[in-house]
């Protein structure tokens, strides 16, 4: 970081001490967390779209494929970081109103609507959502950005649970045009109640992407550690679902690990930003994602029976929580005030490279069509072993601050 940044983040910093919260501020929260549950909530929800696919809709074509619609959703979120509300809110619906009337089979139709579509437009309101929450908080900004996240995991908590329950009485077309309904009116309300605080407009259009922060060492190397841990972090969410009904078919809670393990992530983000601004973002989140891997690596892959499976599910969603709320407010500590949006924009775009390409290398090692625990493994080891390399390098992005561990970043 230059002297210039580090001067310019001191000054915002110390004028924006006092007034760090206030009303405005929590309704600012409030609105953002309504564009995650209606956005990343929505696509945190794709190990249900990636089983029924599998087992009607896309029934010939390979898991990895399938797992390409979802990741590719996650990459363009995470790659278009600035933009509207207004385009998201308008957008994310239409995608799925576009998905009810995809024909059985129509593998190009679900990639553009699903893939291509709702990625862009939920990339246009998740990104902004967290930043413009980050402008009225300093000293609680993890706990306040951890509260965002949330969303999204309540989101992947009952969006699957409606599908799953309303697929069956209504169909998949009618089920895609009652979530949209739902999607609109949940960002509705958050263009209503959601303002920056710079200058109290709504929300304008977001800042450019800035990749200047790759010339700070700090910066570098947290992306890279970022992009390790997200090569592995959403196989479990994709394949937990299909995993637990091809090994344990009697088990009809099987179909709820996905809302199990998204449920769980909520009190791992709340505890992780809590954690976050007592004892450091990074001291934090480095453990959460080293014990991320450990989980699959120990618990998922040497798993013998559903019990076990099902304690995967709730501490796997408790510590990857941690991990997912914690990284952009580690992001946000590292670089000036009057970049953050840019900076996180150009941070995320970077991931989203492993983020596209981490669920479908994966599926590629597990197979075309998987029945047995021996044909996962690989899939589980790739994923257990990309965040535990990833929590590594994180590590090494918390030495370069300081080696004295008990400083508090």
């Amino acid at each position: 970081m230059t002297d210039t940044e580090s001067t310019s983040r001191s000054l915002i910093k110390h004028e924006s001490t006092h007034q760090d919260g206030g009303r405005q501020a929590w309704l600012t929260i409030f609105g953002s967390f309504l564009v995650y549950y209606s956005s990343f909530g929505l696509l945190n929800s794709f190990g249900f779209f990636q089983n029924y696919y599998q087992d009607n809709y896309l029934s010939t074509v390979p898991p990895s494929t399938i797992a390409f619609i979802g990741t590719l959703q996650l990459a363009l979120m995470n790659f278009l970081s600035a933009g509207p509300y207004l385009f998201s809110g308008l957008g994310t619906p239409a995608a799925l109103l576009a998905l009810s009337f995809c024909p059985r089979g129509g593998l190009w139709q679900i990639f553009l609507t699903q893939g291509l579509l709702l990625g862009v437009t939920a990339g246009f309101g998740v990104q902004p959502a967290c930043t413009v929450v980050a402008q009225h908080f300093e000293k609680r900004r993890a706990r306040a950005m951890s509260l965002v996240s949330t969303g999204g995991a309540l989101g992947g908590v009952c969006f699957p649970l409606m599908f799953t329950q309303l697929q069956p009485l209504l169909g998949f077309p009618w089920t895609m045009r009652i979530a949209a309904i739902k999607v609109l009116a949940c960002y509705s309300v958050a263009l209503l109640i959601s303002k920056d605080r710079p200058s109290g407009a709504k929300i304008r259009l977001g800042s450019l992407l800035d990749f200047h922060g790759f010339g700070d060492a700090k910066y570098t190397v947290l992306a890279l550690g970022g992009c390790f841990v997200n090569f592995g972090l959403w196989v479990p969410g994709f394949h937990i679902k299909s995993y637990a009904i091809k090994l344990y078919p009697t088990q009809s809670i099987g179909k709820s690990l996905i809302s199990l393990m998204s449920g769980s992530s909520v009190p791992g983000m709340i505890v992780g930003g809590l954690l976050g601004d007592r004892f450091g973002r990074l001291n934090i989140i480095v453990p959460m994602t080293f014990f991320s891997g450990f989980l699959c690596l120990s618990v998922w892959l040497l798993a013998s029976s559903f019990p076990v499976l099902a304690l995967f599910a709730s501490l796997f969603g408790f510590t990857s929580g941690a991990v997912i709320s914690l990284l952009p407010s580690v992001v946000s500590q590292i670089v000036p005030d009057d970049k953050v949006g840019a900076r996180i924009g150009a941070f995320y775009s970077i991931i989203s490279i492993a983020t596209l390409t981490g669920a479908p290398i994966g599926t590629m090692v597990m197979g075309k069509d998987p029945t047995t625990r021996e044909d996962y493994r690989g899939l589980i080891a790739f994923s257990g072993s990309a965040m535990l390399v990833g929590s590594l390098v994180l590590f090494a992005a918390r030495i370069l601050h300081s080696r004295d561990l008990r400083e508090r970043w």
